[in-house]
């Protein structure tokens, strides 16, 4: 079953349960899936890994948007919008932990032959390939970092 599908179902249930919270979040779901669905030149199926990216994507502006509503001192919003982040992952791939993605951007500079910051670029390509919806871009790039310097 595709994400989009599961969307529905779970669309249906929140609606019949009068979950108010859990159905915006939802919707947003869907409403990201139907406009990438719909852009100039896309396939009318969404791709699993597509699917994947957007579901990260609408983490990261939730996640993004508590931070400035805290800034702002305004912790209801945040509050909501760490809500429906929440929501939204559950429909995520289980994240990899840090030391599993140590050991993969390891073996990665060990079989590309980086050997400094200057394979950064390199390294970061393979490994955001590998761990394409398996884990965050900032903690990836971090760690490529990290064992680079």
């Amino acid at each position: 079953m595709s994400y989009f599908d599961l969307v529905n179902e779970d669309l249906k249930k929140a609606m019949l349960a009068k979950e108010k919270d859990k159905l915006e979040a939802i919707r947003a779901i869907k409403s990201a899936f139907l406009l990438a669905r719909t852009d100039k030149g896309a396939n009318s199926v969404l791709e699993e890994n597509e699917e994947i990216r957007i579901l990260q994507k609408l983490v990261k502006q939730r996640k993004d948007s508590s931070a400035i509503y805290l800034e702002q001192n305004r912790p209801e919003l945040s509050e909501k919008e760490l809500m429906e982040a929440a929501i939204i992952e559950k429909y995520l791939p289980a994240q990899m932990s840090e030391d599993e993605v140590s050991s993969v951007v390891k073996r990665i500079i060990a079989d590309s032959g980086a050997s400094g910051m200057k394979d950064m670029g390199k390294v970061m390509g393979l490994a955001t390939k590998e761990l394409a919806g398996k884990a965050d871009g900032k903690m990836v790039s971090g760690i490529v970092k990290q064992l680079l310097a």
